[in-house]
């Protein structure tokens, strides 16, 4: 291939979508592409234009417009442009205009179609109604629905084994002796070549032959009579199915599944090294949350919980490493600081004795959201029973409170930088304190008056009665949304943090080798769409908390048109996988994970998707000023 073909080849494989098109397919495109100069501030292509090419930027940068001249998109290095039109009427619709002198390849009209009917991935990339950021958030769904985990990862346990002549009683003796659920059955190979014969460790040639489980003693020796003396060899069926140790998770889910079976015998070749049980499946599905909730709730006191810190990042580590979205690790972690605030409230219950009057420990922010991160500090509040009484009781829930701040903090949550905790007399009070706080945020709203006061609309129980939260939850479902001030004072508050594209568009093109800059991607990127996300909620008056589930209840309305809400979803889960796997990198490299993102540890196709969520949320921030206005005050 000449010099210049392979230039051509190599950049373009380091971008999507070409970075999965095969090397055939790559050579072949490479000797179709041809190229063009531009020289800043010309047009590249002006509207109602023919189309007959996709634009590849090679270098430089270039502006999309709409037809009115308003900016539609920033593009550069390595970005694509031109496909809907290709896909539509060939007609620009949007035209374009180097900012910089920009180098474009141009590649044929025949050269996509081949390549969107030869490559499912293309084609997927560059159809309309598949935007790029969609189909990354749903390849790596797929990629984590498909469990390509290996099977030895879960049976890591050697396997209780018995010879086919020992009898019943000596198996579930064996299986007694080891806590296990089944035995494998072992016998003298039938014939010297037998495909089935391993070496055992004690140097016998063994093929195994069976499993005998925990249910056929039930029901196939107890339940028919059947002597102590019976013989495993009596009860097994041979040739037992199994499943290598470096076959997939999901293969053995399938095999137990199709064959209505709980034990699967694993095998090294043909040595057994493990047997999977379904349960095994299901608490690796569970991510290891319910196994440290479990552990949490049998910690005697604080210290016992703080020691498990470590347990918890390692859980978040095995969670994102293993390719789970960004809902289901956060809905863990938030499990898993539930437990640890239940359980310091019983070992506080347990010292200071019962409350002396009913109470609820309210979660807010992100605990009560459901959408935790390993980051994370405590926000919390007291809602006590209106018979509260503060010179009597206010002593007890002050110690109560103060026992839950500081043990959480112990176990990783440092305290709120906000003071938003139930040790601060503010947020520990009666109900009907409480209402009042609502009807005042909600009634006479200001944007200065809700700045720190937004993080009470994400609530939830944690502990003690739980009615005394739901009556908040509906007082806020019933009374937000026909207030219209509120919920433009709540807008212009969602606004205050802006998406960093301007961060992404000079560290593509920075000259100077200096990469210095961070982003703060809650800040910049998580936070502000939660914002609006709530917003729109409290408007529609849905009781969810969760953003996943408010974005399910607005979708229900009018309030967003077309599939904007589904592109928000697909942006904040983008966003918020790329700051888990960055914590992750943190942890993996001994810092302390934060929420910031260096230029150096983002990959190209990272930094085409933010570029695309954050334009999602700038364009849903404008829709949001534009949604809520403030109403003229009525003199």
């Amino acid at each position: 291939m000449q010099v210049e073909l392979l230039e051509i080849r190599q950049h373009m494989a380091q971008f999507p979508p070409f970075e999965q098109l095969s090397d055939d397919l790559l050579d072949e495109l490479a000797g179709q592409v041809e190229v063009g100069y531009f020289q800043a501030e010309t047009d590249i292509y002006r509207h109602g234009d023919a189309v007959e090419y996709l634009h590849y930027i090679r270098s430089g940068a270039i502006d999309l417009y709409r037809r009115n001249g308003d900016l539609y998109n920033r593009l550069s290095e390595g970005d694509i442009f031109g496909q809907f039109d290709l896909l539509r009427d060939r007609r620009v619709r949007f035209p374009a205009r180097a900012i910089e002198d920009t180098l474009i390849y141009f590649i044929p009209l025949a050269a996509f179609q081949h390549l969107c009917e030869a490559d499912d991935n293309f084609a997927d990339f560059v159809e309309v109604e598949r935007p790029r950021l969609e189909s990354t958030v749903d390849q790596q769904r797929k990629g984590h629905e498909m469990l390509v985990t290996r099977v030895r990862k879960l049976a890591s346990r050697a396997p209780v084994m018995v010879e086919s002549d020992a009898t019943v009683q000596e198996a579930a003796q064996r299986m007694g002796e080891h806590s296990a659920s089944s035995v494998l059955v072992l016998a003298a190979p039938q014939t010297p070549d037998d495909s089935h014969v391993f070496t055992h460790e004690d140097g016998q040639l063994r093929r195994m032959v069976g499993i005998l489980t925990d249910h056929d003693l039930r029901n196939r020796v107890l339940a028919e009579g059947r002597p102590a003396s019976t013989t495993v060899g009596e009860l097994i069926d041979e040739r037992p199915i199994t499943i290598q140790s470096d076959e997939s998770v999901y293969e053995a889910m399938l095999r137990m599944l199709r064959n209505n079976i709980h034990h699967l015998p694993v095998l090294y070749r043909r040595r057994p090294v493990g047997v999977l049980h379904l349960s095994d499946i299901v608490r690796y599905e569970t991510n290891s949350s319910l196994y440290l909730v479990d552990n949490i709730f049998r910690q005697p006191n604080v210290e016992g919980l703080a020691a498990m810190k470590s347990d918890v990042r390692a859980a978040f580590v095995r969670m994102v490493n293993e390719d789970d979205n960004s809902q289901m690790v956060s809905s863990s972690l938030s499990s898993i600081g539930r437990a640890f605030t239940r359980r310091l409230l019983e070992l506080a219950e347990e010292e200071l004795g019962p409350p002396p009057v009913p109470y609820c420990f309210m979660a807010l922010g992100s605990m009560a959201r459901n959408e935790q991160s390993i980051v994370t500090d405590q926000d919390n509040a007291l809602v006590l029973d209106d018979s509260f009484d503060p010179e009597q009781h206010d002593a007890y829930f002050l110690t109560l409170a103060q026992r839950v701040s500081d043990g959480l903090a112990a176990c990783g949550y440092s305290y709120c930088k906000g003071d938003v905790m139930a040790t601060n007399s503010r947020w520990r009070q009666p109900l009907h304190v409480w209402q009042q706080y609502f009807r005042d945020w909600i009634d006479d709203p200001s944007p200065e008056r809700l700045l720190h006061s937004s993080i009470f609309f994400d609530l939830d129980s944690v502990y003690g009665d739980e009615a005394f939260v739901e009556s908040l939850q509906d007082l806020v479902a019933g009374r937000a949304s026909q207030r219209p001030r509120f919920l433009a004072a709540m807008a212009r508050n969602a606004l205050n943090r802006t998406p960093p594209l301007g961060f992404f568009r000079t560290f593509v093109m920075e000259k100077d080798g200096e990469q210095n800059n961070t982003i703060n991607l809650k800040r910049r990127g998580t936070a502000p769409l939660i914002d609006l996300i709530r917003v729109h909620a409290l408007a529609c008056g849905s009781r969810a908390q969760n953003s996943f589930d408010r974005l399910e209840d607005i979708n229900k309305t009018r309030l967003l048109a077309g599939h904007s809400g589904e592109r928000i979803r697909y942006a904040l889960e983008f966003i918020a996988m790329v700051r888990i796997r960055h914590q992750v990198i943190d942890i993996q490299e001994e810092r302390e994970p934060d929420n910031n993102i260096e230029p150096e540890n983002v990959s190209d196709n990272e930094r085409h998707n933010l570029k695309d969520a954050f334009q999602v949320l700038s364009n849903a921030q404008k829709f949001l000023k534009f949604r809520y206005p403030m109403p003229s005050q009525k003199r």
